[in-house]
């Protein structure tokens, strides 16, 4: 089998962690029961909820800004323990149970290619270069569940700004760390490791893409992508890359993941757009965690009278 076809395509949604377990969970920890009753739970069910109930640092300095929906927001414990995280499983409740493997210190990120000013970044000096800021932002999913989550963390531009970008650069490509001994997802070929991802340009520019290091005012736990992700919010999330380690700014369309496995279900633009679905599941409607009614999709996840104008004249059905 070529390694085209060996990815998570072949994965069914229904192989997940099913959404009948997580809001049974819920309305079993909510019913007091876990009280004096942990050592009825699975292994894996004790785990997640420890993993669930870990905070991390607060982050200091933070300023509240504009970027904010009227949403409310999903609470932290379902934001840290229902994450799409490979490296660590396929399952919704792998990444909270199995990432406590993974060490952030120290932490690099290579920044380089077509810019005048290459370089690597400490994480540490990173948050002290740039001033962090909370954004509230809808996250959509492509398997049509969704959340608000308020991260935390800079523009994007600012560090692309910093690197004086040559007349060459046309895309931004990153990179996520590659260490199975921490990350044991990535023992399995489920995707071809290490994960991919990139943007064109002016979309890495837009004022709305984010670089985060942080959820709710605290950094972000190994599970949702420690010590730095990207967050696009009118995309779906997997083209938010977590952990990453290298961004290059490039003259060409760079590889991705997911286009690299199922090319002909995950498109390099990956825009939340309802009148595109999935081959195996409509993208018409969406479950928001915490709710039981689906709810209608909307185009951009909400920010198209923000970014619909990077796509003018583009048929978004076939550039998807």
């Amino acid at each position: 089998m070529s390694d085209k076809k060996r990815l998570g395509a072949s994965i069914p949604s229904r192989e997940t962690t099913p959404e009948s377990w997580y809001f049974h969970r819920r309305a079993f920890v909510r019913g007091g029961v876990i009280v004096g009753g942990a050592a009825s739970l699975g292994l894996g069910a004790r785990k997640l909820l420890a993993g669930e109930a870990q905070m991390t640092p607060e982050l200091p300095g933070v300023k509240k800004t504009a970027f904010k929906v009227d949403d409310a927001t999903t609470p932290w414990k379902d934001v840290t323990s229902y994450n799409n995280f490979y490296e660590f499983g396929t399952g919704k409740g792998d990444p909270a149970e199995e990432a406590h493997t993974l060490k952030t210190r120290p932490w690099t990120i290579a920044v380089e290619g077509e810019v005048k000013k290459p370089q690597t970044l400490d994480i540490d000096k990173i948050l002290k270069l740039f001033p962090l800021e909370e954004r509230i932002y809808r996250f959509r999913c492509v398997e049509a569940w969704s959340m608000v989550i308020p991260w935390v963390g800079f523009p994007l531009a600012s560090l692309i700004k910093s690197l004086e970008p040559t007349s060459r650069a046309k895309y931004v490509a990153f990179t996520t760390l590659l260490r199975p001994e921490e990350m044991p997802g990535q023992r399995r070929p489920v995707l071809q490791w290490p994960y991919v991802e990139g943007l064109r340009l002016d979309e890495a520019m837009h004022p709305l893409a984010l670089l985060a290091v942080g959820v709710y005012g605290r950094a972000l736990p190994n599970q949702n992508g420690a010590p730095l992700r990207l967050v696009v919010p009118w995309k779906y999330g997997f083209k938010s890359i977590k952990s990453v380690v290298k961004i290059r700014l490039v003259a060409e369309s760079p590889p991705t993941s997911w286009n690299l496995s199922a090319p002909g279900e995950y498109g390099f633009y990956s825009n939340v757009n309802p009148d595109v679905d999935h081959p195996r599941w409509s993208q018409g409607r969406e479950r928001r965690i915490g709710e039981f009614l689906k709810r209608k999709t909307l185009p951009f996840n909400g920010y198209a009278n923000e970014v619909a104008a990077l796509y003018a004249g583009m048929d978004l059905k076939k550039f998807f």
